[in-house]
C-alpha cells in the first residue's frame, strides 16, 4: 500500500497528454510522463484494502501493492525490481495494457482507480533513464536448443525467460524486424518503436538469436526446425482477421486493419514509400469495428489528413456506468472514449453493413441497416433489422477493423502433427503444451485475440513449462506472481 489516508486525500490524476492539434502533426507518443511528485501521491492512493483484488485482475499476478509502496517512499529501484519479477516488459504493459487490475481495484467499487497503468510505465522508464535495466546472460547454459516461431509478445516473453533458464533460444520472425504486432500493428503515437529495439537489444546481449525475414512454414518446414531444435514455443498471434460478407467487398478501397496499420509503421519508422491505396489523405474514411484495433485505425486516419472518420460499431453504446449484471470486480462494460476518438472523427453504434457500392471498380457507397438486441426467455441475445432505418454513407476508404479468427496454421497441423481447436486456434493443455511431444504454444495463437499482458503471461508460463520438460524436473522459472528463483 500506499499512505492509509492517500485514497481520501488525493484524487485520481490520469497522465497528461500533449495537445490534440499538436499530436496530429507527428507520430510521436501521445502521453507525458508524470512529475515525480504526482507519481508519489498516485501511488499513495494505494489503499490498505486487506485483500489486493489487483492481483487477481492482472493475468501476470503482478505485486502491485508493493511496488505503489516502494514509489510512494521514493524507492523506485526497489519498485523496479517488484515489478520486474513478474513482468518481463512493463515499458510495454505501461503502454498498452487496458488494465484489468484497475477495473479490479478495491477503489474503483465506488471512486476512481489507482493509476496502475501508467504507474507501471513511469517506473519501467526511471530503470532506464537510471540505468537499472542491464543484459543479465545467464550464469550457465543447459546445452538444450529452442526454437520461439513469432516475436510478438508471447514469443519475446517466452525467449526472454527460456534464455534466463540457460536454454539457447533462437527466435524466428517472418517480417523484417522482430517485434510482431509490437511493431507492425501498434501506431507508434501509443508506442514509439526505438521502445521495442531498446528491449530487443538487450534481449541480444543476453545471448537470444533473432532470425529476421524467415518464415519456418516454408523454409527450413516446420517438421524440420523440430527436428533441429529440442523444443518449439508458437506465438504466431491471431493474424487471420474476420471478413465482411457483402455484396462489394472486391472493390478498391476496401482494406483489412492490419494491412492498414502495418503499412504506416512501415512508412514512419521503415521509410517505406506511400501507398495510395491505403492513404486516407482527402479521403473520406469509414471504420468497421469500434475495438483497439478500431481506435488505432481511427487515430492513423486522422493523422493521414482524411477529410473525415467515422467509426462504426454493430452493437449498441455500452451504458455509461456498470449494470447490475456487471459488478465490480469483472471488466466493466462501460461506454469509454479512447486518446484516438479524444482527437476527433464520428461514433456510429449498432449499425450493420448490407452492402458497398461504387464506380469503376472504385469504393463509394456503404448501404447500412440499423439494429437492435432482442432477448427472448431462456435465449440468446440476437440483433435484429429495425424496418425502415436504412442508411447510405459516402465512402472512400473502408477499414475493417472487426477482429480476428485465429493464427494462420499453412502446414502446421500436417507437418508438426498439432491439433486444432474448434475455432481454428492451437489446441493446448493447462500446460500450454499441444498434441505434438516438444511443442508448446503462447499467446493469440493458442488462446485467441487478447490482450497483450495475456499474451505476456502466457509466454512465461509456457516457456516455464518447456523449461520442465526439457529438464524432467521442476522448472527454476517462476509462476505466476512469484519471484524468481535464480
Amino acid at each position: 500500500m500506499g499512505k492509509p489516508t492517500g485514497f481520501m486525500e488525493w484524487q485520481r490524476i490520469p497522465a497528461p497528454k500533449r495537445d490534440k492539434a499538436e499530436r496530429l502533426e507527428d507520430w510521436r507518443e501521445l502521453h507525458l510522463p508524470l512529475a515525480p511528485d504526482e507519481a508519489k501521491r498516485q501511488a499513495g492512493r494505494c489503499m490498505d484494502c486487506g485483500i489486493p483484488f489487483c492481483h487477481q485482475g492482472c493475468p501476470l499476478g503482478n505485486l502491485i501493492p508493493d511496488f505503489n509502496d516502494a514509489v510512494y517512499r521514493g524507492q523506485w529501484r526497489e519498485a523496479y525490481q517488484v515489478l520486474s519479477r513478474t513482468n518481463t516488459f512493463p515499458e510495454f504493459t505501461g503502454r498498452l495494457c487496458p488494465a484489468p487490475c484497475e477495473a479490479a481495484c478495491v477503489l474503483a467499487i465506488d471512486r476512481d482507480a489507482v493509476t496502475i497503468e501508467q504507474l507501471e510505465k513511469e517506473i519501467s522508464e526511471r530503470a532506464f533513464a537510471e540505468g537499472w535495466v542491464k543484459a543479465k546472460p545467464p550464469a550457465r547454459r543447459t546445452g538444450k536448443r529452442v526454437a520461439v516461431v513469432g516475436s510478438g509478445p508471447a514469443g519475446l516473453a517466452a525467449a526472454a525467460q527460456l534464455n534466463s533458464a540457460g536454454h539457447s533460444v533462437t527466435v524466428y520472425e517472418k517480417d523484417a524486424r522482430a517485434g510482431g504486432l509490437l511493431r507492425y500493428g501498434i501506431p507508434d503515437f501509443k508506442l514509439e518503436k526505438a521502445v521495442l529495439d531498446r528491449r530487443i537489444a538487450l534481449m541480444e546481449a543476453e545471448g537470444i538469436v533473432f532470425r529476421v525475414g524467415e518464415d519456418v512454414a516454408v523454409t527450413p518446414g516446420w517438421r524440420a526446425l523440430r527436428e533441429q531444435y529440442d523444443g518449439v514455443v508458437l506465438a504466431l498471434g491471431a493474424r487471420k482477421a474476420r471478413e465482411l460478407d457483402v455484396p462489394g467487398r472486391e472493390l478498391s478501397g476496401v482494406v483489412q486493419a492490419m494491412d492498414y496499420l502495418e503499412h504506416q509503421n512501415q512508412v514512419v519508422t521503415a521509410g517505406a514509400q506511400p501507398d495510395a491505396r491505403l492513404e486516407a489523405q482527402g479521403k473520406r474514411v469509414i471504420i468497421l469495428g469500434g475495438g483497439d484495433t478500431g481506435s488505432d485505425c481511427l487515430g492513423t486516419a486522422l493523422r493521414q489528413g482524411a477529410t473525415n472518420v467515422m467509426q462504426v460499431e454493430l452493437f449498441p453504446a455500452p451504458p455509461p456506468v456498470r449494470a447490475k449484471e456487471n459488478p465490480w470486480p469483472r471488466w466493466p462494460l462501460v461506454f469509454r472514449t479512447s486518446s484516438s476518438q479524444e482527437e476527433g472523427g464520428e461514433r456510429a453504434f449498432a449499425m450493420m453493413t448490407k452492402r458497398l457500392e461504387g464506380e469503376n471498380g472504385q469504393l463509394q457507397r456503404l448501404h447500412a441497416v440499423r439494429v437492435e438486441v432482442q432477448r427472448e426467455p431462456g435465449g440468446a441475445p440476437k440483433l435484429v433489422e429495425v424496418p425502415g432505418s436504412e442508411q447510405v454513407f459516402e465512402v472512400d476508404l473502408l477499414v475493417l477493423a472487426m477482429g480476428f479468427t485465429g493464427p494462420r496454421t499453412d502446414r502446421l497441423v500436417e507437418e508438426l502433427g498439432v491439433t486444432l481447436s474448434p475455432r481454428g486456434t492451437v489446441q493446448v493443455d493447462a500446460k500450454f503444451a499441444t498434441s505434438a511431444p516438444g511443442v508448446y504454444c503462447a499467446g493469440d495463437a493458442s488462446r485467441g485475440a487478447s490482450l497483450i499482458v495475456w499474451a505476456l503471461a502466457d509466454g512465461r508460463e509456457a516457456a516455464r513449462a518447456l523449461d520442465s520438460w526439457l529438464s524432467g524436473a521442476a522448472s527454476v522459472l517462476p509462476t505466476r506472481g512469484q519471484d524468481c528463483a535464480f
